[in-house]
């Protein structure tokens, strides 16, 4: 996956986001919204993943597009 097509999924995940965390502030939000909120900061870390090994991979002369998505079960275990 190029670079371009991650930074739009980025942007996708991050503008439904905005407006999870919009309905939460306003006190509307539902225990979908939450849980859908959950899933969206999984999705940005194994997107942003992606992004850096691919990067990575690159600076070592390797192709980015080798760079494989992350399974959701070692990304829920990142530091925040």
């Amino acid at each position: 996956m190029d670079d371009r097509r991650i930074h739009q999924a980025i942007d996708q995940l991050v503008e439904e986001r905005q407006a999870l965390l919009g309905l939460e502030a306003a006190g509307y939000a539902t225990e979908v919204d939450r849980r859908r909120l959950r899933e969206l900061r999984v999705s940005l870390d194994r997107c942003l993943n992606l992004l850096r090994r691919g990067r990575a991979l690159e600076e070592f002369a390797i192709d980015p597009d080798a760079a494989a998505v992350r399974p959701q079960q070692v990304v829920e275990r990142y530091e925040q």
